[in-house]
């Protein structure tokens, strides 16, 4: 079988054009971040951009001058009105508690019942009063955090110190919900029994 060579002339030409072909991507490559390529924006478009930013610019300052007006007409900063409703709300407050007060002294000495308190329970004990809390149904630290009005890392400190020491138990699973043991049980029945014996 035979194979037929092309011309010399040929194989040159098609060389020398894949060539010229490489030179001139080569350079275009090169030339190109020094040409600004028009993007072909339409100039109607552009104006139109302009013409809206105008306007929304034009309406801020309006919108900036009646809000000033309206500041000046009433005389008062913004917060006003709340600040108005909270002292409103305060002095309802204060006008319902002197009522009850009232009802308490007219009713006698026999009516005025103090509110009901936890056995063993001092103000300041927070322990005592977490273990009255979970004696009946368990809790979360959440729970626990909001019932005593503390920071998130101190209940944490707490629930860990009882569940250290047994008068606690826990779930496995994050978020822990807290339960007392019967350590804690003696030692909350421990603390009211004193005051049981005082009050006799």
């Amino acid at each position: 079988m035979m194979v037929e060579i092309p011309d010399p002339w040929v194989i040159f030409g098609v060389i020398v054009a894949f060539l010229a072909g490489l030179g001139g991507l080569y350079l275009y490559y090169k030339i190109r971040p020094f040409v600004k390529v028009q993007n072909g924006a339409d100039p109607a478009h552009a104006e139109r951009l302009e013409y809206y930013e105008r306007q929304l610019i034009d309406m801020k300052i309006r919108l900036d001058a009646l809000e000033m007006q309206d500041v000046e007409q009433k005389g008062e900063d913004p917060g006003t009105e709340l600040r108005q409703f909270l002292e409103k709300f305060a002095k309802n407050a204060a006008v319902g508690q002197a009522a009850q007060g009232q009802d308490r002294m007219q009713a006698g000495p026999e009516a005025q019942v103090p509110p009901p308190a936890m056995p063993g329970l001092e103000h300041g004990n927070a322990v005592d009063h977490v273990l009255h809390l979970i004696t009946h149904k368990a809790m979360t630290s959440r729970d626990i955090q909001i019932t005593l009005k503390r920071s998130r890392e101190h209940t944490s400190r707490l629930m860990k110190k009882l569940f250290e020491d047994g008068y606690v138990q826990r779930t496995q699973t994050k978020p822990y919900a807290y339960s007392i043991t019967g350590k804690g049980r003696e030692k909350i029945s421990s603390r009211a029994e004193p005051q049981s014996v005082t009050a006799a």
